[in-house]
Parts: C-alpha cells; structure tokens; sequence
C-alpha cells in the first residue's frame, strides 16, 4: 500500500509540473465558458438567436439558459466530445510519456511492480480527472451566478438530487475517455499516435456512425449504441434537470440512463483491465 501511495503522489507532482495538462484544462474551462455562458449571453443581450429555424429560441431562452438552475446541464453538454476528447489526450499523457521519456524501466526497477506502478497512475488519472471536474462546475457557477446577478435574477442552484449525481457521472464519464487514453497509450507505446487515433475518433468517426445510423442506414443503431460516445451522451442527458434549449453535439437520448452507465462504467473497467495486463505482461523495452 505504501508503494501505491508513493507512486500516486508521484504522478500527481509529475502532472502539477506538467504545462500540457494545465493547458488542457485551461482548453476545457474556456470551451466550456465560451459555449454554455458567453455566446448565450451575448446573443442575449443583442436580440439575436445563434440559431435558425425550428432551433431559433428567444432572448429570454438565452439568459434562462445560463442561469445557476441551468448549472448541470451547462457543464455537462461538452463532455461527451470536446471535454472527453481532453480528458483521453490527458490519459495518453499520463500514461504514454513514460514509453518516450524512458523513464518506466529506471522506475521499474527501483521497487514498485509493474501492477502497483499502473494502478497508481489510473489512480492519479481518476483523480486528476475529478479535480477538473470540480474546476468545470466551480467556474461556470461563478459565470452563472454573474450573469444571474447582473440581470437581476434569482440566484437558485440546482438541488443536490441533482449536482452530486451530475459532478458523478460527469466524473465517470471524462474518467472512460481518460482511461481509453491511457490505454491506448499502453498498447502503443507512444503518446503521439494515440492522441491521433483518439480524437479523430470521438471528433469524427462517432459523429459519423451516429449520423449514419439515425438517417441513413438505421440497422447500425445497435452498433451505435455500444459506442462509448453515445453511451457518454445519454448518461449526461439523463443527469440533472431538464435543458432550456437545444443540447449540444454529442448529447443524445438514444440510450436510457441505466444502459448508459452500465455501458460506461464497462469501458471504464475494460481500459483498466486492458491497460494494466499490457504492463504486467509484456517486455518494456
């Protein structure tokens, strides 16, 4: 246990004194500012919808739309693609730096085992991935409660029935991307190229299945619903109170939030699993 503890603060001091992961959640903080608060905001204020048609919603849509009551849904509608995606470039970090630094092998053999060293970096991972999760939810209701202030409405936070199972499964959600990362990471030995292979798939190869199997080819829904991005987009349209508003890309219903968990937490545990059995098993040279 003493060994798991080492190796956990190790990697959490290592990541504290890495720029790349303040720089991904400096990248999720403003992404999610800009999308949920500041362009809701200001189309608010100049009278004008960001979108046309049957999507268009009213000025006063838009400032319901960021207020604290919307805190849930806000923070949670960039984590199944753009939030997820920087969640599995921080696994890849965490767990493929080693393979290019060739740091694993010095630290292989000074005590811990191989399994004690993975499971204290998915350790850190997860709770890394939480603190940002925190970050998230700290800053937009810090926004919201601006916004709410400034245009003298009531500042009224979601109940906690429903922000803690909200900051849950949006943990657990950013925490299966994360750990596919590092998976991926493991598997290859690399850093670069799971990053690659990682984000063209959450940015475009599951929007692609998702958008074939809804229009054209609907025999491939049940292949779309085993995929981990529409899994993690009904877990987080199934969290908290209704949305005022369209959902962001990425947020879908075709799941219920039952299958949706169940499916998430087993990527979870297949990444894991996978990830920690390449290490015990194989040369690291």
């Amino acid at each position: 246990m003493r060994d798991l503890v080492d190796v956990v603060r190790a990697e959490l001091a290592a990541l504290v004194r890495r720029p790349g992961a303040w720089a991904l959640l400096a990248t999720a903080v403003v992404l999610s500012m800009t999308f949920a608060y500041l362009i809701p905001y200001i189309s608010y204020r100049s009278g004008q919808s960001p979108a046309e048609g049957a999507d268009a919603v009213s000025p006063e849509q838009l400032l319901a739309s960021t207020l604290p009551d919307q805190l849930v849904p806000n923070t949670l509608d960039g984590f199944p693609v753009f939030a997820g995606a920087l969640a599995l470039v921080l696994g890849a970090l965490v767990a493929g730096s080693q393979y290019g630094f060739g740091t694993l092998k010095t630290l292989l053999v000074q005590r811990p085992g191989r399994l004690t060293v993975a499971a204290g970096q998915t350790v850190a991972l997860v709770l890394s991935v939480g603190i940002g999760v925190l970050v998230l939810f700290g800053v937009g209701a810090i926004a919201s409660t601006a916004i709410a202030l400034g245009a003298g409405r009531t500042v009224a936070f979601p109940a906690p029935a429903h922000l803690l199972p909200g900051m849950a499964g949006g943990w657990l959600v950013l925490t299966m991307w994360a750990t596919i990362g590092a998976c991926l990471a493991t598997v290859l030995r690399s850093v670069a190229l799971p990053i690659g292979l990682g984000v063209v798939w959450v940015l475009g190869v599951e929007n692609l299945v998702a958008a074939v199997a809804s229009s054209v080819l609907t025999g491939m829904e049940p292949v779309r619903d085993l995929l981990p991005g529409a899994s993690a987009g009904s877990l987080v349209a199934a969290l908290g109170p209704e949305q005022v508003g369209p959902a962001a890309p990425g947020v879908t219903d075709a799941l219920s939030g039952g299958r949706a968990l169940v499916t998430v937490a087993a990527y979870v545990v297949v990444a894991v699993g996978v990830g920690w059995w390449r290490t015990r098993r194989r040369d690291v040279v």
